[in-house]
């Protein structure tokens, strides 16, 4: 399996990003999607946005409530952040994650790292203020 993440950059505070991931791999239907974001200060991976498998339900960290929306297009194999008022904060590596312990088409929304893995190399987001 393949993730493929797009759509970092360099931006203002203030300023919109929306991120996409692609995936290679049929199964990404079945299965829950997740946003992670790492920063070289951080070991481990934060929480930030995840769906379920068929849209419903969808969770997001409390750090980007009312910033960031997680949407997914199965039709294409992708999942989109949009994130709108962006932060010097929000800067990292942003991971798309697929879950590969809770099962498909469970509806279950987990914000643990441990529950998801990562075949992408990521996109960095870097909010300048």
């Amino acid at each position: 399996a393949q993730l493929v993440e797009s759509g970092g950059g360099l931006v203002l505070a203030g300023d919109s990003l929306r991120l996409s991931c692609t995936a290679s791999a049929d199964t990404f239907t079945s299965y829950t999607m997740a946003w992670f974001r790492q920063t070289p200060e951080k070991k481990e991976r934060e929480f930030v946005a995840a769906i379920s498998w068929n849209g419903v339900p969808r969770r997001v960290a409390d750090s980007v409530q009312d910033r960031f929306v997680i949407s997914r297009d199965n039709a294409k194999k992708t999942v989109y952040l949009q994130m709108d008022k962006l932060r010097p904060e929000d800067t990292a590596l942003y991971f798309c994650e697929q879950d590969t312990r809770l099962g498909p088409r469970t509806g279950i929304i987990s914000r643990s790292a441990n529950d998801y893995t990562t075949w992408g190399q990521g996109t960095q987001v870097t909010v300048s203020s």
